[in-house]
This record gives C-alpha cells, sequence and structure tokens, in this order.
C-alpha cells in the first residue's frame, strides 16, 4: 500500500500544473462549506449560550392577532388584569411586564427613531425583566419611580458617536418625543448592535408618551423551583383561554418558553446552514469532475506505462488501486488546502463581525470532527471520481497498452 502511494504522489509531482488545476474546485467547495458550517455552529453556540445564560425557567405571554398579522395590530393587547391571571396561575413565582416602541430622540441638534422599553420599577419585578434581556448596568444608576425623566442607554450609545455625532454620557440631556430625559444609567454590551442602541424609561413614563394606559406588550413569567418551564406554559394557555372564553387554536395571544425559542432558532439556523452548504456543494461536484477528466487525460498519456507495468507482472487491481489512490491524494490534498482557507475565512468574518459590526454573535466554531470529516470527504469524492478512470485503466490488455501511440 505504500509503494501506491508513493507511485501516486510521484505522478502528481510530474504534472504539478494539471493537478493544481483540479484541486481548485475542491478546495473552493471544501473552503466553502468549511467556513459556512463553522459559522453555523460558532453562532448556534452563541445563541444557545445567551438562551441558557438567561434561565430555562423564563416564559413569555405577548399578544398576536387572529389573523396571524404581525405583533401590534392584535385584537387585545396585554393589560394589568392579564398580569394579575399570570401572577395567579399555579407554578408562577414573578410576572414582569415590557412595553416596546419607537420613539424619536434628538440629541446634539440630530433626530433619530430608537426602539424604546417600558420597564417597571417594582424590584423583584424588575430583576426578571432584566435577566430576560440580559440588562446589566455598567455605570451610572438604575430607573426609579420618583424620577420620571430618566432613562438608560445601551452600550452603542454611550461608545459610538455615529448616530448623533458624538456619544452621549451620564448627565447628558435628550428630547424623548420632544420630552427633556436625562441619562442616568448605561448598560453593559450584550454583542447585539441592534439591542445596545435601545433606550429605556419607566412604565409610567411610556403611558404618558403613548397615550395609552395599562397596554403592555410583553409579559415575562418566571417558573418556581421544581416547575418545568413548558408545563406552566400550558397552565398559562388554559387560564387565558377561560378567561378571554378563547378555544384552543383562537387564541389571540401566544405564549413561548425560552427553550422553544431556543429550539426554533436552531432549526432556522440549521435550515439556512444546509441550503448555503448545498450552493457551496455545487463546486465540488465541479471538483469532482475535473478529477474525473484529469484521471482519464492521465490513463491516455499512460498507456504504455500501464503496459509494462502489466508484462511484468502487475494485476488488474495494482494498476485500480493505483489510479484509485492517485484521483484520492488529488482530493485529500485540495481538501486539506480547502480546509485551512475555509478556517482562515471563517476567523476573518469572525474578526469583522466583532471588531467592525460589534456583534460578538457571530463566531467560528472548528471542531476535529469537522476537519476529519472534511478531509476523508474530498478523500472519499477524489476516488470515487476516479473509479471509472481507474477501472478503464486495469482493463487495458497489456499487447495493445504497449502499441498505443
Amino acid at each position: 500500500m505504500k509503494d501506491y502511494f508513493f507511485l501516486s504522489l510521484n505522478n502528481l509531482k510530474r504534472r504539478k500544473l494539471r493537478s493544481w488545476l483540479t484541486m481548485t474546485g475542491i478546495f473552493i467547495g471544501i473552503a466553502a462549506v468549511v467556513a459556512l458550517i463553522s459559522l453555523g455552529q460558532g453562532l448556534e453556540a452563541s445563541i444557545t449560550e445567551q438562551f441558557t445564560r438567561l434561565g430555562t425557567d423564563k416564559v413569555i405571554v405577548s399578544p398576536v392577532a387572529l389573523d396571524g398579522g404581525p405583533p401590534g395590530i392584535s385584537i387585545r393587547k396585554l393589560n394589568e388584569h392579564d398580569k394579575e391571571i399570570l401572577a395567579n396561575v399555579r407554578g408562577v413565582k414573578e410576572v414582569a411586564p415590557i412595553t416596546m416602541r419607537l420613539v424619536s430622540v434628538n440629541f446634539n441638534g440630530r433626530t433619530k427613531f430608537i426602539s424604546a422599553h417600558g420597564l417597571t420599577t417594582n424590584e423583584k419585578e424588575k430583576k426578571l425583566s432584566y435577566e430576560v434581556q440580559a440588562i446589566e448596568i455598567e455605570r451610572g444608576e438604575d430607573l426609579k419611580e420618583d424620577n420620571e425623566k430618566n432613562i438608560l442607554i445601551g452600550y452603542e450609545l454611550a461608545t459610538d458617536d455615529a448616530l448623533f455625532g458624538k456619544a452621549l454620557k451620564i448627565g447628558d440631556k435628550v428630547l424623548v418625543e420632544g420630552r427633556d430625559f436625562g441619562v442616568v444609567g448605561i448598560l453593559k454590551k450584550r454583542g447585539n448592535p441592534i439591542e445596545d442602541r435601545h433606550i429605556y424609561f419607566t412604565l409610567s413614563v411610556d403611558k404618558e408618551l403613548s397615550g395609552e394606559k395599562e397596554k403592555f406588550d410583553f409579559i415575562f413569567v418566571q417558573a418556581a423551583k421544581s416547575v418545568s418551564s413548558s408545563n406552566l406554559a400550558e397552565r398559562i394557555k388554559q387560564e387565558m383561554r377561560k378567561d378571554r372564553h378563547q378555544k384552543n387554536g383562537e387564541e389571540d395571544f401566544s405564549v413561548e418558553t425560552l427553550e422553544n425559542i431556543s429550539n426554533t432558532f436552531g432549526k432556522v439556523l440549521l435550515i439556512i446552514q444546509a441550503v448555503l452548504v448545498g450552493i457551496a456543494a455545487i463546486s465540488l461536484l465541479v471538483g469532482g469532475i475535473g478529477i474525473a477528466n484529469t484521471m482519464y487525460t492521465s490513463v491516455l498519456e499512460r498507456t504504455k506505462e500501464i503496459g509494462t507495468m502489466k508484462a511484468i507482472g502487475a494485476k488488474n487491481s495494482d494498476i485500480l488501486m493505483l489510479f484509485l489512490i492517485e484521483s484520492g491524494m488529488i482530493g485529500l490534498i485540495g481538501g486539506l488546502i480547502g480546509v485551512i482557507m475555509g478556517i482562515g475565512l471563517s476567523k476573518t468574518t469572525e474578526y469583522i463581525a466583532t471588531s467592525q459590526l460589534g456583534s460578538e454573535l457571530l463566531k467560528a466554531s472548528t471542531s476535529p470532527a469537522l476537519i476529519i470529516g472534511a478531509l476523508v470527504f474530498s478523500f472519499l469524492m477524489g476516488a470515487c471520481s476516479g473509479v471509472l478512470p481507474a477501472l478503464q485503466a486495469s482493463k487495458l490488455k497489456p499487447v495493445d497498452a504497449l502499441r498505443y501511440e
């Protein structure tokens, strides 16, 4: 077997240019597949980590439209009555309502529309709300009900001057919907540039700005110890259906566990990753055809050599094995280059996402299984592409091969 490999390598060295051109399709395809899978696995791991930190004991209740329309046009928003219903469900430890809306924010002579969240100031409710949204104060003070003219700002607003011409800092005055507010706190970086540009004020301020009383966009629910979030979600659905006189499947509200949301994200990422890898695999198909073409040409060029080998005792199986290993080596070397390129591409993408976009979610995760799998696949694909040329070479008759011009 060792002799086969040495002979194969020598044959590839003799035809360096053709070998490199043949490998091109292989390493481009492998590089694309490795990079996409690496980034997909890294993104999935980051999202799973985010949800794990939030805890699996959380349930999110939100309003939806009966006709399946987007949030915000539902027949009935959540309110204080719904909050009381949820608080009284067996197995509920705590509930926390929040609101979300776009507001105009003016600072440094510039006006931008920014997503704003209305938060409760009740300490227990606030703790739950902060946990679900991964909110932590880095500098400054928290929101207080007795001082409604204060806001918290996301990390990006305090570090990036692109939005308003200069970054906000504690003590700055801004206009929110034309009303004066002071920045009292800056939140820790969450890794998502969009979320890091949010602002936060109290629910009472939100009611004042919107003119809507006791209307919530979400209510977070925390399960008591020893109560699973999935069982609690079913109890919540039953109680809310009963209170709203609705049948199963006709609800104008949604109840989701963080675990279900995490699984949904995982499935979506898997589908996207499969589609992208499928597209990249087209390059591998082209590479396989290239290997087959190269090996057919090699058979023609080495017909006399094959005849000589058979004349001195080489069997059909020896010729077959020699050409199969040679085509497999083309695939393996191309795959090795592709793996190196793929890891480099994924790490470069991670660096750009972190340094330029400020996102810590997109990370490259290259496991040993991915590397070994890519190399084995490229070798097998190369070998399979060379099956027909190898069979043709092994079936040549010594006399005919020696007389071939």
